[in-house]
């Protein structure tokens, strides 16, 4: 029997309430007794500081609330205490440069229990912290672990599952085992080369109660990267975030009742970040999309439950690039835990079946978008149309698609049939001289925003030489205070579109006294 079923189960026995951050905390293990971690170092260091700057340069929610950073050598040590992400990017930055400076590869034995005593004094330290920050009002009831180690991911499961019997895992979201295969036939060029899949192998086990999940991933800083990017997906499960609306099987076209529907409940995920939400002033001033905008939708934060109701059918060779606009999102069927399993069975079937059957008639979805409120006050409602797309996967596209009030006119002049060899030929050349590639793929091209971000981020002052380990003074150093610079991605906007830390008191393991900042946080489609 799934544990996740079980677990699920039991949330349903309480009253739903509605979280303040339904983001999970973060503790992140990192195995530093593996004979690659000379490699591996770097790699690690880079992946984590590019996806921590984008956290911290993100407006809106912040996506990572909390984050806690562990290494384990001889034993374990905590690097980073419980720490609030946004805001203190310089904190942050000053852990990952302690991590780059650790001995490298021979230095550390391997085996002992020092992985599960991070996750034991992770979750002890994460108690402490959440008793602390409710009494101060704010709320973050869950975790997540991430254990990134060059060991077997089985014996570490088997590890797990003996030493957290009798630990109590009420916050514990899922613990992820992260085994780094090491490619020694690549050199460093070959591995930005070698595309990583963007979601990694990956395998359940129900122990505990909970999951573990285990994945496979290769030591470059592609692969990695798109591992800590997970963090920022919304995780918030407590509702669907879309409705998608079809007209109900068993009735011909005329005399289908306009009323009756058939309702798929999706969530929906970005496939990029929104360039617009890299914009931001250390007054709090934030460029983000309205959510009261008939025009637009936003997946982040999922707060507001759109209904999508599909007006007609499309042939998918009919429907011009020009006319869509903004960000796509992607449908799934919703993993609300809030339905009854057989109803996110049944609902899980009829998506893959759509998706099937659009994909046999090579089909796409012209959709409205329901009013979100009705009230006596809305004279006029305005709507919005999308259209959805589909693909080999079990997911839909969503974009906006034009309407005739936005419409401008264009002009488009037919070819001509023959051209003058005087201006054919060098065309033809300049073409000829171009590399063709099959597919594109977004992970070759970088544009230095990673580099932006952080020199607006970090600021001079806060640049200090790394000492080595032997010669530093104790962990506990002055909070530093950072203020976000007012930066505005420009490049990027082309197309539409408090400081609170918990500190132990000493960083190591053998005290878990802390002290706290306190805050105040194919029938219906014939």
């Amino acid at each position: 029997m799934n544990s996740r079923k079980l677990l699920s189960e039991t949330r349903r026995t309480f009253p739903a309430t509605k979280v303040r951050c339904q983001q999970p905390s973060r503790i992140l293990i990192v195995d530093v007794t593996s004979p690659s971690w000379t490699n591996t170092c770097s790699v690690l260091s880079e992946a984590l500081e590019n996806t921590l700057c984008l956290v911290c340069s993100l407006t809106g929610p912040c996506r990572v609330p909390l984050l806690s950073l562990y290494v384990v050598q001889s034993q374990q040590e905590c690097l980073l205490p419980f720490t609030q992400v946004r805001e203190n990017f310089a904190r942050v930055q000053a852990c990952i440069s302690e991590l780059r400076s650790l001995p490298r590869e021979g230095c550390f034995p391997q085996g002992g229990n020092g992985v599960v005593q991070a996750v034991q004094d992770g979750l002890q330290q994460f108690k402490q912290y959440s008793r602390h920050t409710a009494a101060g009002g704010s709320a973050n009831s869950s975790v997540e672990v991430t254990i990134l180690t060059s060991q077997s991911s089985k014996e570490m499961v088997k590890q797990l599952e003996n030493k957290l019997k009798d630990v109590d895992l009420v916050s514990l979201r899922r613990i992820q085992v992260i085994e780094i295969l090491k490619r020694d036939f690549l050199e460093p060029e070959d591995m930005e080369q070698c595309m990583p899949a963007e979601e990694p192998i990956s395998n359940d086990i129900a122990i505990l109660g909970m999951d573990i999940d285990v994945q496979t991933i290769e030591d470059n800083v592609i692969s990695l990267e798109m591992l800590f990017k997970t963090w920022l997906h919304d995780y918030g499960t407590e509702r669907e975030h879309l409705h998608l609306l079809l007209p109900s099987g068993g009735f011909s076209h005329a005399a289908a009742p306009k009323t009756t529907l058939m309702c798929l409940k999706c969530d929906l995920q970005e496939r990029l970040l929104d360039p617009a939400l890299l914009s931001g002033t250390a007054d709090g001033t934030v460029r983000a999309a309205d959510l009261n905008s008939p025009c637009q939708m936003a997946a982040w934060p999922a707060t507001v439950l759109y209904k999508l109701r599909v007006v007609k059918a499309l042939k998918s060779e009919g429907v011009c690039e020009s006319v869509l606009y903004g960000l796509p999102f992607i449908i799934k069927p919703t993993s609300c835990w809030q339905l009854d399993w057989d109803e996110l069975e049944t609902n899980q079937h009829s998506f893959h079946a759509l998706c099937h059957s659009l994909l046999k008639r090579k089909w796409m979805l012209l959709a409205k978008r329901e009013p979100q409120n009705i009230s006596p006050n809305w004279n006029i409602v305005v709507h919005s149309y999308y259209i959805i797309v589909p693909s080999d996967s079990a997911t839909l596209l969503v974009k906006a698609v034009a309407i005739r009030e936005l419409l401008l006119p264009s002009t488009f002049p037919a070819l001509l049939a023959e051209h003058p060899e005087s201006v054919y030929g060098p065309i033809e050349s300049a073409l000829n001289s171009l590399e063709v590639e099959v597919a594109y793929n977004p992970l070759h091209l970088k544009s230095n925003l990673y580099k932006y971000l952080k020199s607006m981020l970090y600021k001079p002052l806060h640049r200090q030489q790394v000492q080595p380990r032997d010669q530093r003074p104790e962990r506990h150093q002055p909070k530093q205070h950072q203020s976000r610079a007012k930066a505005t991605v420009a490049p990027l906007l082309m197309a539409p579109s408090p400081a609170q830390v918990f500190r132990p008191a000493v960083a190591r393991r053998d005290s878990c006294e802390c002290s706290l900042l306190p805050k105040e946080y194919d029938e219906f489609l014939q």
